[in-house]
């Protein structure tokens, strides 16, 4: 699908309300269905990641009931038969977070997925499973993990997606022994194995930091039913912010001040590009204000990598993205996927590794007579939407669609703040 955005003849302003935390979504889901008894989750956002996880906890141990923006999760306190394969869409949360659930199971358990899934690296598992005589195989066509997980000492580098950390997080405690994760530093994404931690504390399950780099897990826990109201999402809240910040005249709601989200991060970067906002009863509240680059370490906060290499384009001066190297193995190699579009609308930036040079050009910036590529990829995505809000420019998007995978309502979103999108395809 096709989609053509541009400004609305009255130009940018309005509100707009963040979508549901996927990160925390992903986690009280999980959390609820290793439970005995049914959690009720409030605030949800079905996207495709979301359902994925909502599906994979149907199939192994819970009972799922969902409602408008709602599910009741009811565990069932032991495992199902796996008789099929775990379809795990293109959610790499989801595949990563259920590896060491499914070897709670004593069952050979398949997964499955769509895209770049299978070819996300799951090296830091494939290590662990080898050496306690795991089954750990993974091809194009699926990942099947089959044998019992032991609770033990593990090792694992810091600097690794976090995703693997809090699938041994959601499993070690149900195992009849104590555990201890042994981080290499330098750990990056710490706030995200804390937003797992604060999530299975809600739901009756502890571990404990004995220094900064080593997590206890006592073993012999178990689960608890609670309910649960998802927090707004920062990840997504920084699209219409950082067009807030471009443009003014934005108002963005439903964001939790005291979170734990890594994400958050937009905030003080606005801030320190010269962004004016202000936060009042109605939410953070954008004024058009002249904008410079700064230089950016993205390792807590990967997710933002793309809508701030728009930012950069749109700032007066150099912006350095630094830590990005995880952006290149996410649903699409983000930095190249991106550097492809923003230079196809005569955008001027490089990059070397995981370290992204942009420099102000917005007097320079134009729509290309082709479609732009969405490269099947939710945020390139919606930061070219944001760019052409912004950069006042009209985009013709192809791929649209994947905005599916964390934001299905986010072109119906964008409209009030003064959003034209027309779809074709």
């Amino acid at each position: 699908m096709n989609a053509t955005i541009k400004r609305a003849p009255g130009g940018i302003g309005g509100t707009i309300t963040a979508p549901p935390s996927k990160s925390m979504a992903h986690r009280a889901v999980l959390c609820s269905a290793l439970a005995e008894g049914a959690s009720h989750i409030e605030n949800l956002e079905f996207s495709k990641d979301i359902s994925a996880t909502l599906s994979a906890a149907g199939q192994l141990c819970a009972k799922v009931r969902t409602g408008a923006d709602r599910a009741v999760v009811e565990g069932l306190g032991s495992f199902l038969p796996v008789s099929a394969p775990v379809d795990c869409c293109e959610s790499g949360s989801t595949l990563r977070f259920l590896i060491p659930i499914a070897s709670l199971t004593g069952q050979k358990v398949t997964f499955v997925g769509r895209g770049r899934l299978m070819e996300r690296p799951q090296t830091v598992y494939e290590k662990l499973y080898q050496e306690q005589s795991l089954r750990f195989e993974q091809s194009s066509a699926g990942l099947t993990v089959e044998g019992t997980l032991k609770s033990s000492e593990y090792e694992l580098a810091g600097n690794v997606s976090s995703q693997f950390i809090s699938g041994l997080l959601f499993a070690l405690p149900l195992l009849a022994g104590d555990s201890t994760l042994h981080l290499i530093p330098p750990v990056e994404s710490r706030s995200y194995i804390e937003m797992t931690r604060a999530a299975q504390r809600r739901f009756g399950v502890e571990s404990r930091w004995q220094d900064e780099n080593t997590l206890f897990i006592p073993g012999g826990q178990k689960y608890r039913p609670c309910d649960y109201t998802v927090e707004g999402d920062y990840s997504q809240a920084a699209f219409p912010a950082v067009l807030g910040a471009v443009q003014g005249g934005v108002t963005l709601k439903g964001l939790s001040a005291d979170t734990l989200q890594g994400d958050a991060a937009i905030l003080d970067i606005l801030r320190r590009c010269g962004a004016s906002f202000r936060t009042t009863d109605a939410g953070i509240v954008f004024e058009k204000a002249p904008l410079h680059g700064v230089d950016i370490d993205l390792a807590d906060c990967p997710d933002l990598g793309p809508v701030l290499m728009v930012l950069g384009l749109l700032c007066e001066g150099t912006t350095t993205i630094r830590n990005a190297e995880r952006l290149r193995i996410k649903e699409s190699d983000r930095i190249a996927a991106m550097e492809a579009e923003l230079r196809a609308c005569g955008g001027v930036l490089e990059s070397e590794g995981g370290t992204i040079t942009i420099h102000g050009c917005a007097d320079r910036l134009h729509a290309p007579a082709a479609p732009l590529h969405g490269h099947n990829d939710h945020r390139v995505v919606m930061s070219l939407a944001v760019l052409a809000l912004a950069a006042g420019l009209e985009l013709s998007i192809d791929d649209a669609e994947a905005v599916q995978k964390s934001w299905p309502h986010f072109f119906e979103a964008i409209k009030p703040l003064g959003a034209e999108v027309e779809y074709a395809g």
